[in-house]
């Protein structure tokens, strides 16, 4: 199954790549760039769920406010995409919490906001 993610994810961080380079790098809102990723990804023939809703349970309740998933790719990989002027590392904080909640093994940060998307995109493993 690692291999399946792996592949997927370089799937990913070429998408990426792709959006940053034809919107012009980073200025623009998180949405647009979200926007834009999904059409690039499902260009590239995988099946791609937005803004998907994750239930949080605290001792046996489901809290009102679920966490929501940026982008899930196949069912195994989520991407949080970002659109910050500076990274934060609370960004792969919260991935690996939402990793940790769905049960899921590999997320990606992706941070638009950088001048080369390259240098903000971090890798994210829940027992990977």
């Amino acid at each position: 199954m690692e291999k399946r993610e792996n592949e997927i994810a370089a799937m990913i961080v070429d998408a990426a790549i792709e959006v940053h380079r034809t919107l012009g790098g980073p200025g623009l809102l998180e949405s647009a760039y979200e926007e834009a990723m999904l059409w690039e990804l499902r260009q590239r023939g995988l099946k791609v769920e937005r803004q998907v809703s994750l239930p949080i349970t605290y001792k046996g309740n489901v809290l009102a406010s679920p966490l929501v998933i940026d982008l899930l790719v196949e069912g195994l990989v989520i991407v949080e995409n970002k659109a910050a002027s500076q990274y934060n590392v609370i960004f792969e904080v919260q991935c690996l919490t939402y990793l940790r909640l769905s049960g899921l093994k590999l997320g990606l940060v992706i941070n638009f906001g950088e001048r080369w998307v390259k240098d903000g995109i971090r890798r994210v493993a829940n027992g990977l």
